[in-house]
């Protein structure tokens, strides 16, 4: 059993900052990428920033330069670091993991459960 926990749900004003962070536990054998999508209301769920076990990452174009993602492998933690926070970036924020849960098993993909996050104007 992987359960993916997030923490740091918030309500900030426009130009503020909120972490979300990410805790994998369970049978884990290796975690491959971890990373943030998003899902406003009446959208589809988007990447918001992903990074892999060598400590590479990628980014929505929209939250460059304000959003650092950061992984500690030892933990099997993620956490979103978010700047200049927008009024459009209200959504529910989900981690997510690619893993193997056994050495000669096939990766797979598991979800949080979502933590709101809401900016005001």
């Amino acid at each position: 059993q992987v359960q993916l926990v997030e923490s740091g749900r918030g309500l900030v004003q426009a130009g503020g900052s909120l972490r979300l962070s990410c805790a994998a536990s369970g049978s884990i054998f290796s975690i491959n990428a971890m990373g943030w999508y998003r899902q406003a209301p009446g959208k589809q769920r988007e990447l918001v920033a992903r990074i892999t076990s060598g400590g590479s990452t990628n980014y929505a174009d929209s939250m460059k330069g304000r959003f650092t993602i950061s992984r500690d492998n030892a933990k099997n933690t993620v956490d979103l670091q978010m700047n200049s926070l927008k009024p459009e970036d209200t959504a529910v924020y989900y981690c997510h993991a690619v893993l193997k849960i056994s050495g000669w098993g096939p990766e797979r993909s598991y979800w949080g459960q979502g933590t709101q996050v809401t900016v005001s104007s």
